[in-house]
């Protein structure tokens, strides 16, 4: 997880240190996250992260 103003960067940068032209480099998923919370202290968002 990473925040949107890096997302691109990070995309980036694992495409030229993970790819190898071969079956099974993977793939990369972007996707919101709606909500997150650290069960431990009960925080949300930004404090959970």
């Amino acid at each position: 997880m990473v925040a949107s103003d890096v997302a691109d960067q990070c995309v980036e940068t694992i495409i030229e240190t993970a790819q190898t032209g071969k079956i099974g480099d993977g793939k990369i998923f972007i996707t919101d996250i709606e909500r997150v919370v650290r069960i431990r202290t009960g925080e949300e968002d930004e404090d959970a992260i």
